[in-house]
């Protein structure tokens, strides 16, 4: 689908550096329906292109709220957003798209935030209120001043675990919240790469299709060893990877317009199919299965491990 404008409605105080945006359509029409755990592209000045989670109720089909946390080595996304985003701007946005979604199938579900990572897991509390499925939230953040949402969560004491770093709260013990959860529930982890490895190790014997998690940065380095050809199906082109390139690299450096957000195959804006040739996995949106088949990759970090890669572009 092609990017919509949207129109910045609102933008409100979240917590210490979060700020948490209202975006609605000009003519205060209907947007695209979305799922919790979803996520919008943001097209911002300068050809960024930025990954933020919904977190507002699903049943809203009025308006899109994202939660921006200011990043002290931000790339220009939230930079930008914090430093000269206005209301009544139009911003381009692309999806919505979701690769963190909820089994509303479970018969409860254990949400674990680290920080900012609370706003695809309100999403989802919200969507299970509404279901009447029980759940349960441990977030773990520096402070209450840098813990977003924290209003909206004070309605639901009982079933929500707060821990801050600076009231010398101990780290949260997830094999001891995943051993006391009741039978069949499932897991969701949304948070720090430290956190999300703890959640790892804490679901290891689990069935996959209960533990579910979402990174906001990668956990290894970009495939950049080079030394294969990326066939284009479309156009006939042939573009070399050379060693300190990744696809995308490559790529763009010829002037081939693909899209890309984060660079470090955490958000999927890159995800392209491939039609010949295995790739080198990377990134941290596909499932296990997804990389068994080859059938798409994230360019963005990804490479070959055969001299020559097809892709449907």
């Amino acid at each position: 689908m092609a990017p919509v404008p949207l129109r910045i409605h609102a933008i409100a105080y979240g917590a210490d550096d979060v700020l948490l945006f209202d975006l609605r359509a000009p003519a205060n029409g209907g947007l695209p329906p979305f799922e919790a755990g979803a996520h919008i592209d943001l097209r911002l000045p300068r050809g960024l292109i930025r990954s933020y989670s919904l977190l507002n109720d699903p049943v809203e089909r009025h308006r899109y709220v994202i939660g921006v946390k200011r990043e002290p080595d931000s790339r220009g996304g939230s930079a930008w957003l914090h430093g000269e985003a206005r209301v009544g701007a139009l911003i381009e946005v692309d999806g919505p798209s979701n690769h963190f979604a909820l089994d509303e199938s479970a018969p409860h579900a254990v949400f674990i935030a680290g920080g900012i990572g609370i706003t695809p897991l309100w999403s989802m509390v919200q969507r299970l209120q509404r279901l009447g499925t029980p759940w349960t939230l441990h977030y773990r953040a520096r402070s209450r001043g840098s813990a977003a949402l924290l209003h909206e969560l004070a309605g639901h004491a009982g079933c929500v675990h707060l821990s801050f770093s600076d009231e010398g709260g101990p780290s949260l013990n997830l094999a001891a919240v995943v051993a006391a959860a009741p039978e069949g529930a499932h897991f969701y982890c949304c948070g720090p790469a430290p956190m999300l490895e703890a959640f790892e190790a804490a679901c290891a014997g689990l069935d996959p299709a209960r533990v579910h998690l979402e990174y906001f940065a990668a956990k290894e380095a970009p495939a950049t060893e080079g030394g294969f050809v990326v066939r284009l199906a479309r156009s006939g082109r042939t573009i070399p990877v050379a060693a300190g390139s990744t696809i995308l690299d490559a790529l763009q450096a010829q002037g081939v317009p693909v899209p890309s957000s984060c660079q470090q195959g955490v958000c999927g804006v890159c995800e392209t199919a491939v039609l010949s040739g295995t790739p080198d996995h990377r990134d941290l949106v596909l499932s296990e299965q997804e990389r068994a088949a080859g059938r798409t990759m994230m360019i963005c970090c990804s490479g070959s491990k055969t001299p020559e890669l097809t892709l449907d572009v």
